[in-house]
């Protein structure tokens, strides 16, 4: 069976890795915006589009459309994040962008540590989302949800993850950046989304 071609709508290497390893043994050839090319030699440069929605869920739906419609590919979309309790839910859907510069890691996790020490507390309730969105060719649409429970604390441990993955810490005392991959896709908010998005690619293949 010829492989289906799905452009990945992210240049986030973390991401793309989590991917590829949650649709092992599905007949699909996951591809991500930076190497395009391969698949489109022809492709121009595609802009990114604009992510007004005010859920995960929408900016999913967003990003998976629009490069759909520019590419003709079929296109699988994350948009994830943290909410923290004492802050009102923030960063939110501004999570990879929250100092300002979207994806510096580092940056991000020093606002965050600082906004929750002004709050009084060192051990804040919070939680991860993931929403995926993968529009098919024929502009079918899967969306596909999952959460993920625990603690953001100053202390950074571990060097598996990225993003505010060394300072949120799960109800066993370890940071999802000192997880294995195996682990981590069991219990992650992205994992149980993929888990849940790859049997309904399975069943539309």
């Amino acid at each position: 069976m010829e492989k289906k071609i799905i452009l990945i709508a992210t240049s986030n290497a973390g991401k793309v890795r989590e991917m590829e390893k949650a649709f092992e043994g599905l007949p699909v050839r996951l591809v991500p915006l930076s190497r395009i090319r391969e698949v489109l030699p022809d492709a121009g440069e595609i802009e990114e589009p604009v992510e007004d929605g005010e859920t995960f869920l929408e900016n999913a739906r967003i990003k998976a459309h629009y490069y759909r419609t520019q590419t003709g590919l079929a296109a699988l979309a994350d948009d994830s994040g943290l909410t923290v309790e004492v802050l009102g839910g923030a960063p939110g859907v501004y999570s990879a962008r929250y100092a300002g510069v979207h994806g510096d890691d580092a940056a991000n996790n020093t606002k965050l540590i600082a906004e929750i020490r002004a709050q009084g507390t060192e051990n804040a309730a919070a939680a991860y989302h993931c929403a995926l969105v993968l529009v098919l060719e024929d502009g079918r649409e899967l969306g596909a949800e999952g959460t993920c429970a625990g603690f953001i604390r100053p202390e950074a441990r571990g060097t598996e993850g990225f993003g505010y993955d060394p300072h949120f810490y799960r109800a066993d005392g370890r940071s999802m950046a000192e997880l294995s991959r195996a682990e981590k896709h069991t219990i992650s908010h992205r994992g149980a989304a993929l888990d849940m998005m790859k049997k309904m690619l399975a069943e539309a293949l």
